[in-house]
């Protein structure tokens, strides 16, 4: 056994000795198995430890002087215990291959809801969901978890490209806005490298200034689809399926803002969207080169 704030233990009446040894062994061992990335110790060893340590933190107060004494110390050691079972959990699964990866995060998920270490690894684990074949799940998963955890952004780009194919736009749109906010606050991860994270944050922001942008456009809100795919374009370049519908509503939002205003040089800036839209292969490759026409006609009638 390795000594512990609770070795003071070892002076006390029979029981809190026993529980006092086999809690810290316990959590010893739960030290010794994640440092090994021994995920099936881990497993079993972090949900053992973390029931005994929440058992001496919810347990009346003893009533013995040198028992009461020395309570503080062992709550405070046994939330060390918790705290390290989410850990391990945790650290030993993003190491993991995906189907241990989706054990181990689930039972962190289940033991530990609002756990700080969900909120850094729900973008693995739902990687490893799909990995493993489990999309079915993500929806309901993440619905859950995003209350307890509102601002997480992996979370709300789920929720917000699933409002937006089953064609909820004002919900896709909420979500999508609360995407953008949520990664422009998120701060970088210490283990994370900056080019990592400058890469990440940019699938966050371009997907959520994205799907904004696309359904402002659908509703024929001009202004805002305009604002918001402007911001995106920098971030979905290279991918065609985001590409062609942005410069679409960004055709359009243009050309519509520029009539509007009777300005031409915006007029010419729809023509010029539409036309890099009519350069991609897909549904609105078509109706880039019609609107495109049309667009720099009308603006050969302006002054």
């Amino acid at each position: 056994m390795k000594l512990s704030a609770l070795g003071i233990a070892i002076l006390l009446v029979t029981g809190p000795v026993v529980v006092a040894d086999e809690l810290d062994d316990t959590y010893q061992n739960l030290r010794d198995a994640a440092a090994k990335k021994d995920a099936a110790q881990v497993k079993t060893l972090a949900v053992k430890a973390c029931e005994m340590a929440r058992k001496v933190i919810s347990g009346p107060e003893p009533t013995n002087a040198i028992e009461k004494e020395d309570w503080p110390t062992r709550i405070a050691y046994s939330k060390e215990i918790e705290a390290f079972t989410e850990y391990a959990l945790y650290a030993t699964a993003i190491q993991s291959e995906p189907a241990t990866l989706v054990d181990l995060m689930g039972i962190l998920e289940r033991q530990s809801p609002k756990s700080k270490y969900l909120d850094q690894g729900y973008e693995p684990y739902l990687a490893a969901l799909h990995q493993v074949g489990k999309d079915d799940a993500i929806p309901a998963l993440v619905e859950k978890a995003i209350v307890n955890f509102p601002n997480n952004p992996d979370l709300l780009l789920v929720m917000a490209s699933g409002a937006q194919a089953k064609k909820q736009s004002d919900r896709a749109i909420g979500f999508a806005n609360r995407l953008v906010a949520a990664a422009n606050s998120r701060q970088k991860p210490e283990e994370e490298t900056a080019a990592d994270w400058e890469r990440q944050k940019g699938v966050w922001l371009g997907r959520g200034y994205w799907i904004a942008g696309v359904e402002n456009g659908a509703k024929n809100l001009y202004a805002l689809s305009n604002k918001s795919l402007r911001a995106a374009l920098p971030y979905i370049k290279g991918e065609p399926s985001l590409m062609g519908p942005a410069l679409f509503y960004l055709g359009v939002a243009n050309y519509q803002l520029g009539v509007m205003t009777n300005n031409k040089k915006q007029v010419l800036e729809g023509a010029t969207f539409s036309d890099q839209c009519a350069a991609i292969e897909g549904s609105f490759q078509q109706g880039c080169r019609q609107n495109a026409q049309n667009m720099k006609g009308l603006a050969n009638q302006m002054r």
